[in-house]
């Protein structure tokens, strides 16, 4: 079993490395974390088969190439079959565009009402609450990061409020804000409930 651990430990590190990987990107693809993933490589303990199958899928080699060992002379794969088939996302750069764009915005709304006479300063309030939207919408896009979506959902509840709140300040609306207490507690429940339990990791 030493034997086994050590050899799989080898591949696995051997084989991300090649394919350009950090132990949370590796972590990330197959919906582990990098502190398996470094158990893994550390030979503190082996995969188990639906992992070893993950891997192999996502290197394009078979599982059978991470339980042998292999001389170094013999060559490793060019890249992972994930890479030629698809084209990488750079999603912060996407994220942050999206966030410039709805401040671009509200800049260009308050200039405009602004050469009217009255500038609309509320625009970069209701700014707040459209980026977080945005960003509960491009999380969701692309099932990334769960506890994400919900700290976004939450300033969006906020921030909504608060610019509600600034809107109508001449009606003396505080109370508004009572309304965020309960969605606080509901949203962090509501995101637990969908969670779903990961399968054992790793055989000792």
């Amino acid at each position: 079993m030493d034997d086994l651990k050590r050899i799989v430990a080898t591949n696995i590190a051997t084989l991300r490395v090649n394919a350009h990987l950090t132990q949370f990107e590796l972590g990330e693809k197959i919906s582990y974390s990098d502190k398996a993933v470094s158990r893994w490589e550390r030979g503190e303990a082996v995969p188990d088969a639906y992992v070893l199958l993950q891997l192999a899928e996502l290197f394009g080699v078979t599982v059978d190439y991470i339980l042998k060992e292999h001389s170094p002379e013999e060559e490793i794969p060019a890249e992972p079959l994930e890479t030629k088939k698809t084209i990488p996302v750079n999603y912060r750069l996407i994220m942050a565009v999206s966030a410039l764009s709805v401040w671009a915005i509200a800049i260009i709304v308050f200039v405009i009402t602004g050469i009217l006479g009255n500038a609309y300063w509320l625009a970069f309030i209701w700014a707040l609450p459209v980026t977080s939207l945005v960003m509960v919408v491009l999380y969701s896009i692309w099932g990334k990061r769960r506890r994400f979506i919900a700290i976004f959902v939450s300033l969006l509840v906020w921030t909504f409020l608060l610019s509600l709140h600034l809107t109508l300040l001449s009606y003396n609306l505080w109370m508004l804000y009572l309304l965020g207490i309960p969605a606080q507690v509901i949203i962090p429940i509501a995101f637990s409930i969908g969670r779903k339990r990961k399968p054992s990791k790793t055989v000792d």
